[in-house]
């Protein structure tokens, strides 16, 4: 993990942004798409307010440039009403999948000022309780970067197995036996105390339908955020997720069997400057390692510090 420039560090004046993730475009960009929204709501509306918008740049690594907005929270009563975040862009087949969770209030009407007053009052807020548990990962289909996105009408996949509640934050690759695996977070069963288990899932295509798999990726610790990725030279899953105060690695030969890699912690709750200065973030996450031609070009992740939250992208050598 090398220090990190100002061209490394994404933010914007008028949004918290979040959770990123990259992909290599047929123009020869790099097209990053994120979570962001207004920072006049407060840093709890990513679950009322979040979107999804698309930034642009020359180098995996930045700086990066907005260039629009391509998903918000549906409306209405469906799957994803309300928000949408915490995307992940991947190219398969010659189309481009876009993965992403929505909630929604179990059909109770509801006015755009209350769900400011539910962003304000954060998880104290009746709204909440019913918002979290109805998260659900789901998916968008476009046939180039620009859009449009067509959304399914259903998410991809249920709680089951070794998740309840919520299915939240997919992370999805492509193994070498053609089968698609999609790695989902939801609430450990009978855990005490609030841990989230991180589980598997199968499928013939990008879009589903999976099939959950009995045995969780993690479920030794609290973990969140998720990224995956297969590396055809090894031969091997890889995974990066956070606990909190460290990014770890994990790594599966088949995709179902999961383990720590041997280095498990790639990085510290640390973020070094290379102007001699320190980040040291109250929050970093959504850990994102992009791939190129099989090898990791740059590690995205969710800053939040004090009244701010922005992206950075470490550079990996």
């Amino acid at each position: 993990m090398q220090s990190v420039s100002q061209d490394n560090i994404f933010r914007s004046a008028d949004y918290f942004n979040w959770g990123s993730s990259i992909v290599k475009g047929q123009d020869g960009l790099y097209h990053m798409f994120y979570s962001r929204w207004k920072r006049e709501y407060g840093f709890y509306a990513w679950l009322t307010h979040s979107e999804i918008a698309h930034a642009t740049s020359k180098n995996p690594t930045g700086p990066w440039e907005y260039k629009e907005t391509v998903l918000k929270g549906r409306g209405g009563q469906g799957w994803d009403a309300i928000t949408a975040h915490n995307p992940k862009i991947k190219h398969f087949n010659g189309k481009y999948y876009l993965y992403y969770i929505g909630t929604h209030l179990r059909g109770k009407p509801y006015t755009d000022e209350e769900l400011v007053e539910t962003a304000k009052v954060g998880y104290s807020h009746p709204n909440w309780n019913v918002l979290r548990p109805n998260q659900r990962s789901g998916v968008a289909v476009s046939k180039a970067l620009n859009g449009p996105w067509k959304r399914m009408d259903r998410p991809i996949i249920e709680p089951s197995g070794p998740i309840i509640t919520l299915t939240v934050n997919p992370a999805i690759d492509r193994g070498a036996d053609g089968k698609y695996y999609l790695i989902v977070k939801g609430d450990k069963p009978n855990a005490t105390g609030f841990v989230r288990n991180q589980a598997i899932a199968v499928a013939k295509k990008p879009e589903g339908p999976f099939v959950m798999q009995e045995k969780p990726v993690i479920d030794n610790l609290d973990t969140e955020d998720m990224s995956l990725w297969h590396d055809p030279k090894r031969n091997r899953f890889y995974g990066t997720y956070h606990a909190h105060s460290f990014i770890g690695l994990v790594t599966s030969s088949n995709g179902l069997d999961w383990e720590p890699a041997g280095e498990e912690k790639i990085m510290l709750k640390t973020i070094p400057l290379k102007n001699g200065g320190i980040i040291r973030p109250d929050r970093m996450e959504r850990p994102f390692i992009f791939v190129e031609n099989g090898i990791p070009q740059s590690l995205n992740l969710a800053v939040k510090e004090g009244e701010d939250s922005y992206i950075v992208c470490v550079p990996i050598k």
